[in-house]
């Protein structure tokens, strides 16, 4: 995990460039839709704060709210007043500190920046189906193809300025893990779980009683191959239906709950190295071999060391983010001026 990149994403380093990116995976979703089009500023120009005499106008503002809004799946609509001032209040705050850790970062040399634009640029273009999804993304955010280059621009600097400054300094001792590690020991459960195979014959639902018959044959027509000595994997690959054939029928590990009743029941009852009978589901009949079991159990702290460590740095990012924007900002000068 890069933790300097999750971290610039959640400041909207991106600005509106965030927002604009996710409309390219998710198009469709009516929430982001509906903060877009209830969120419409009044006045655009107005200015609605001045970092070290650059103005913030209420459109960048806006955009700001419409990620807020976005990410958290709420609908402008839906916001009581108090709750639309907070929303307007982060927003303009989250713009003050992208300004802020802009101008610091422009200070820094950073070399082929056009050229990483233009190529940030292109890289998110590649991810809309077509030009005219690309066109309707910018409509959409009343945005120029120059407004996505200087957001990318933006991002890359800011992005830069934390790697360079601001991660290096995050660091994690093996003291500061363990004990996170022995304070939330419930936070590192896990649940039974088994490393199973299986063959499938698919008859879906809607198979005539014919189709059903001749799959049940030909499931019990296999099993008894396997019985004869018939290696499990070798087989899978050549009569399962399901796309696990590939990997001789290898599921990986699965807990309760994941996978159908019928299927679940016979794979926890079974023991390593066994083979079930024929077991029929939704998705047709089944003959299910279990590999492995893993009792439920607490995560061992050397396994969860890595993990744990990544989310307390990433903390200790976001930590060193604040304290640098609240820095900038006592050096700086910041008004904020009616909206």
């Amino acid at each position: 995990m890069n933790v300097f990149k999750t971290v610039r994403g959640q400041i909207i380093a991106l600005s509106a460039l965030a927002l604009f990116a996710g409309v390219a995976g998710a198009a469709e979703s009516p929430t982001a839709k509906t903060a877009a089009k209830d969120a419409a500023p009044s006045s655009p120009l107005t200015v609605a704060a001045r970092v070290n005499g650059v103005d913030i106008t209420n459109a960048e503002v806006d955009r700001a709210k419409k990620i807020i809004l976005s990410r958290n799946q709420m609908a402008h609509a839906s916001m009581n007043d108090e709750m639309s001032k907070k929303v307007d209040e982060a927003a303009l705050n989250q713009i003050i500190a992208k300004e802020l850790l802009y101008q610091a970062g422009k200070k820094l040399e950073m070399k082929d920046l056009d050229k990483q634009v233009q190529d940030r640029v292109a890289e998110n273009k590649a991810r809309f189906a077509s030009q005219d999804a690309y066109d309707k993304a910018l409509k959409e955010m009343d945005m120029s193809e120059k407004e996505v280059e200087t957001f990318t621009r933006e991002d890359l600097v800011i992005g830069n300025l934390i790697e360079t400054t601001i991660a290096p300094k995050a660091k994690v001792t093996d003291e500061e893990a363990k004990k996170f590690y022995d304070e939330n020991k419930d936070k590192f459960h896990r649940e039974e779980a088994v490393r199973a195979s299986h063959i499938l014959v698919g008859a879906d639902q809607n198979a005539t009683a014919a189709d059903k018959k001749k799959a049940k044959e030909k499931a019990e027509s296999l099993l008894k191959q396997l019985k004869g000595g018939t290696d499990f994997a070798e087989l899978a690959k050549k009569e399962s239906s399901c796309p696990s054939s590939a990997q001789g029928g290898d599921l990986g590990f699965f807990g309760k709950g994941q996978m159908v009743p019928e299927f679940e029941k016979a794979a926890f009852g079974l023991k390593p190295g066994e083979v079930s009978d024929v077991v029929e589901t939704q998705f047709g009949y089944h003959i299910i071999k279990l590999s492995e079991k893993k009792d439920a159990e607490t995560v061992p702290f050397e396994e969860a060391k890595e993990r744990i460590v990544q989310f307390l740095t990433q903390q200790k990012v976001q930590q060193g983010v604040s304290d640098y924007v609240e820095e900038l900002r006592k050096k700086g000068k910041v008004e904020v001026l009616a909206k």
